[in-house]
């Protein structure tokens, strides 16, 4: 097979590789990178069979070696269905998953010389690979972001004979893999002294269009958004309740940003920027930032010592007129979509803070790292189910130059340096004397602020995804298949 291998390539017929994403490929951005990569960097033709929903990069979407195939769905349980129907259902689910698989990766798609499908989630996509890698005598590499019975175990308990199922079926068709890439050294670790699998650590890093944002690139996006930033999640806020968006408008003013003539000025009083990404899931607690945000309120309202009893109107009059303040005004900007989120939003509404302002929103892939770019600081809530993966929200984040809060767990210290790039937490109210320390004398005077960003940029220029794939991957995936 080998032989015929390459003189097909000596005939110059490009390779192919197969990517699988068991879920929404826009949401699924190492996997996109993936692609991008076996077609620059390796000369492949690259199939990707995953779900659709959200939109891949535009850089994915433009590459003619990339052809994307979206599976149908699962279709969403009706209304009114009969109680004793539903766990019929929930088998019925993953079976329908798994000959959809079948049908696309045995005859939708050209053989490929190689599988590179995302883990998790495992069942039934690890299976359905491996038969089809027998099928058309492919090599089958399998990429470990995480281990999928940890994820399961965060609904039905480590202890559920289904999570010990899983797992056994998780480890078993994990190691009949060709090779394996992996996210960390400690799930490396883990592989190779509990599962028996040697896998490449192959780290997250920011692609070229994760970089600081151009002040002229942050008015166009402000003045883009600026109708979701006016929108309050409650009645009214300190972000909602300053210019009118109709104002803003006429004089090409956003919350952030002034233009004057041909000049685009960062307003003195604008509100801090803080942005954190989420698939509103259970690993993410939102309630510690919501309990810091409070927090955070509550301190700086006593550090002005504050009656009380003062109607958040005056200070919202006062920040509108133009008043600075020694701590600002904070803007959480939550996107993602995911279950959790309309859980978060109503707890949102029954705050009552003045000095902070939530809004969650979806965005584009282009306008993503834009507004990473733009903001001043990213909070992190990921906490990995188990311990042993890293967030790329991060790496984007540090990619753009963007300095970070991050929750602790036990190897978030392969990405995060704490007092160089970042700060680490493990309860609100660590986070919320974090906020206070870093954004002391916003905006000019906030010193510990101003370091951490430096760090961040300095940390996301060290590495691109380019040169770790280059180095670690490329050499693996050609490998494997020469020798298949």
């Amino acid at each position: 097979m080998a032989g015929k291998r390459k003189e097909k390539m000596e005939r110059g017929r490009r390779g192919r590789a197969c990517v699988v994403v068991l879920g929404d490929i826009g949401r699924s951005p190492r996997m996109q990178y993936h692609a991008l990569s076996l077609a620059n960097q390796a000369s492949l033709e690259v199939d990707i069979v995953a779900y659709g929903g959200s939109e891949p990069h535009t850089s994915l979407l433009a590459n003619p070696s990339i052809h994307i195939y979206q599976m149908k769905q699962w279709p969403t349980a009706r209304q009114g269905l009969p109680k004793i129907l539903q766990p019929f259902m929930l088998l019925l689910k993953p079976l329908f998953q798994f000959f959809m698989l079948l049908w696309y990766l045995f005859v939708k798609i050209p053989s490929p010389d190689i599988f590179i499908v995302q883990n998790p989630p495992s069942v039934p996509t690890l299976v359905a690979v491996k038969w089809a890698s027998w099928f058309r005598n492919s090599s089958f590499v399998i990429d470990w972001h995480n281990f999928g019975y940890t994820l399961l175990g965060l609904s039905l308990g480590r202890n559920s004979r289904f999570v010990s199922l899983y797992k056994w079926f998780e480890k078993h068709y994990g190691k009949m893999a060709d090779a394996s890439l992996c996210v960390t050294k400690a799930m490396q670790h883990e592989l190779a002294q509990n599962w028996g699998i040697n896998a490449t650590v192959l780290y997250d890093q920011p692609p070229d269009f994760f970089h600081p944002t151009s002040l002229e690139e942050r008015h166009k996006l402000f003045c883009r958004l600026n109708e979701h930033f006016y929108d309050p999640l409650g009645v009214r806020d300190c972000v909602s309740n300053g210019t009118s968006l109709l104002s803003s408008q006429i004089q090409n003013e956003t919350l952030f940003t002034t233009e004057v003539g041909s000049n685009i000025c960062l307003k003195p009083n604008r509100p801090a920027l803080v942005v954190s990404s989420t698939s509103w899931t259970p690993d993410e607690d939102f309630g510690i930032l919501l309990e810091a945000a409070l927090m955070y309120d509550r301190r700086v309202a006593a550090i002005l010592n504050e009656d009380d009893s003062l109607d958040e109107e005056v200070i919202w009059k006062e920040i509108s007129d133009g008043k600075q303040c020694l701590y600002p005004r904070l803007l959480f900007v939550i996107t993602g979509k995911g279950p959790e989120k309309a859980k978060y939003e109503a707890k949102i509404k029954t705050l009552k803070l003045k000095r902070v302002a939530f809004r969650t929103m979806w965005l584009s892939a282009d306008d993503y790292p834009l507004l990473l770019g733009s903001a001043d600081l990213g909070v992190c809530l990921h906490t990995s189910s188990s311990g042993l993966d890293l967030p790329m929200k991060v790496v984007d984040m540090f990619g753009c130059g963007l300095p970070v809060c991050a929750v602790s767990y036990s190897c978030i210290k392969e990405l995060v340096s704490v007092d160089k790039n970042g700060l680490l937490f493990s309860s609100s109210s660590e986070l919320a004397d974090e906020l206070l320390t870093l954004f002391k004398g916003f905006p000019d005077e906030c010193d510990s602020l101003k370091v951490l960003k430096s760090g961040a940029l300095d940390t996301g220029s060290s590495s691109r995804w380019v040169t770790e794939w280059e180095e670690h991957a490329k050499p693996l995936i050609t490998e494997v298949i020469s020798r298949s």
